[in-house]
This record gives C-alpha cells, structure tokens and sequence, in this order.
C-alpha cells in the first residue's frame, strides 16, 4: 500500500539510522501485532506466518482443534490458498463432498469439505442441517477476490454469523485481500460483521513475504505454547516484515487514504463499465475501496457460476489490446483489481482513454 517496495526500503533504512535495532522492531512507537490487534475488531490475540495460504492452514488446524469438528464449509470461487484441505472442486451439487483441484491431492484431505455456492442461504442452512454437529468452521472471502470482484448480498454475512454461532461453529474471514483495502478494519469493519477466526496476507508487511491468523483470546488461546494446538514456523515474524508492516500500516492510517483510493477506483471502474457500454459490449462490475473488478457479461454476478457466464475470449482480447497500450491488468477474467495512493487522477484518466481505444477494436 506504499506507493512502492522501494519506499518501504527506504523508510526501513531511516528507521535504522535513527537507531532502532533491525533486530526488534518493538522499539518502533507500536509492534506490528499491537496495529493488527487495535485495527481488525475480531483480533485479540495474533499469530505471524509467512502467507497466506500459512495462515488459513493455521486459522483451519485451530478451528478444528477448538471445536473438536473437523468438516468445514467453503464457497465455490474462494481461494483459501493451496493447503489440500482448500483445493476443493465445488460440484452443482451444493451437499456433495468435494473432490481434489489438484493431482496430487488425495481425496481422503478434502472428505471434511462442503462446499456452496457464495450468497446462497439455503445451500449453507442444507449443509449445517445434513451435517449437524460435525461443522467446525465457514471459511470465506467476505468479498470474493479470486472469482473476479464479487460482493455478499447485504444478508449472507449476517446469516452466516447467526448460522456458525446458532451450530457452535466459528466464522473465519479471510482478508488476504479485502484485510486493510475495503478499510483500515478491513471487510469486518466495513459491513459490520465480527468473525471468529481472520487470516491476512502480505498487505500487512508492504508486500513482503508475510501473513498473521488471530480472534478471539480464548480460541487463540489454542496455539502453542499457550495451548496444545502445534504451529510453528522459523521465518515467522521475521524482523524485515514486521517493520515494513509497520510502516505500511502507519501510512494508510492517514487521514483521507480510503476515501482516495474509494475516489481513484471509482473513477476507474465508473469510466471503464461507461466506455464499454459505448462500444456495445456486455460489461458489469463495481469496486469497494481500493478493490474492483469487472465481467464481461449483463450481469447481476452474485457467485462463481455468474461469474463463468463471462465472456473470457473477449476478456482476453481486452488484456492483451490494453497490455498493448501500456496498462498491465491482472490476466484472468477470474481475478479482482486493486488501486493503490500511488495511483493519480492522470493515470485514471490514461487508463480509461486506453480502454476506450481497445473496447472499439474487440
């Protein structure tokens, strides 16, 4: 979220000139934990990796081992990271046990995983039903990042808090990439919403190789050496990560810093959808924040299957005629965007002119 990595190197190296040791960022005004734990509201007590995918296998081990279940929930189109548990295919079936993504992955690692499609109430409330008792924890992107740019409709996230606390399960958010972008509380502060368990990524080291799994005290708790749940890892909280986390995360607390990026993506997005629409191309989409994304289909798109209704030849049309113009989007119909405060009015504006040139040409 610093303007570059460059910038993080810099600061990092001002911090040392002024004397702190490279060795313990604590002498910083705040440890990294202390901003994660006063920033995200679910967050008591925090647990550094060095991923993502590091932190939703721990988030996952301790949802197991707090609530003695072992079957959890994910939704088609979340991507959790690349732990067998999470490589799961998601079946039209919305009850059927999922099978492996990957070769490699045995059938026996994703046995415990039910999968639904994302915003679908009844497909969850099936799911709890049919395994009553047996549910340790709901794992979502409270909005999807990896399916393209999809948003909850306003009453999943409240029913599936309702739902995991009614069966005794927990409720875990992964905010690897809506974790400090919808918001400096990320997507929990920005609808309101408390989960039980909540993983993020690099966002919080500046891009640096890092992620932290934490909630609630009594489940975190758990964790050795406080509890008996076994997790460790030699590069976790290394000292390199944890003070460009600091200094990322002392910037975006800057007054005016989600409203700009709400501005910059806005534009973008705004300018984008309109300039397709001129040219006659089915187009949707929309942004929270920093984060956006857009289909090339009619729309409404509530989940995956919505999401696959796109238009991918067209998409890939788009990306290498805007690579072309010197604009370098994500290249997967199926991944969101991000701005950044390095990110101008100018750039908005080159961007969009961009599009308007390649939207004619496809």
């Amino acid at each position: 979220m610093l303007e570059s990595h460059w910038q993080v190197l810099a600061a990092l190296g001002e911090t040392m000139k002024k004397g702190t040791s490279f060795g313990a960022p604590c002498l910083l005004e705040n440890t990294l934990a202390e901003l994660v734990i006063d920033a995200v509201p679910s967050i008591e007590m925090v647990r550094f990796v060095n991923s993502g995918t590091e932190a939703c296998m721990g988030a996952l081990r301790l949802a197991r081992a707090y609530t003695g279940q072992e079957k959890i929930i994910k939704f088609e189109g979340c991507y959790h990271g690349h732990a067998d548990p999470f490589l799961v295919k998601a079946g039209s079936g919305v009850a059927t046990l999922g099978l492996p993504d990957s070769p490699g992955v045995p059938k026996a690692a994703t046995y415990e995983t039910l999968t639904a499609p994302y915003n679908d109430i009844l497909a969850v409330e099936k799911l709890f039903e049919d395994n009553k008792g047996e549910i340790a924890a709901v794992f979502l992107e409270p909005v999807v990042g990896n399916a393209g740019f999809i948003v909850p409709t306003p009453e999943f996230l409240n029913f599936l808090r309702k739902i995991t606390k009614e069966n005794n399960a927990l409720l875990v958010f992964d905010e690897v990439m809506t974790g400090f972008r919808l918001s400096y509380g990320g997507a929990q502060e920005y609808f309101g919403i408390t989960p039980d368990l909540t993983t993020l990524g690099k966002i919080i080291g500046g891009g640096l190789p890092v992620g932290a799994y934490g909630g609630r005290r009594d489940i975190m708790e758990m964790v050795a050496p406080a509890g008996p749940m076994y997790q460790a890892g030699t590069l976790s909280g290394n000292p390199l990560a944890m003070t460009a986390g600091i200094h990322t995360l002392q910037r975006i607390k800057e007054p005016g810093t989600y409203e700009y990026l709400d501005k910059v993506t806005g534009e973008l997005v705004q300018g984008i959808i309109e300039a397709g629409k001129r040219a006659g191309h089915a187009i949707c989409g929309g942004h929270i924040s920093g984060m956006f994304g857009f289909f090339f289909t009619e729309g409404p798109v509530y989940n995956f299957a919505d999401a696959k209704k796109s238009d991918t030849a067209k998409f890939a049309r788009f990306f290498w005629g805007m690579l072309a113009e010197g604009v370098y989007l994500a290249p997967s119909q199926f991944e969101a965007g991000f701005t950044s405060l390095a990110h101008t009015s100018d750039d908005i504006k080159k961007t969009i002119a961009a599009a308007e040139k390649v939207f004619r040409e496809i």
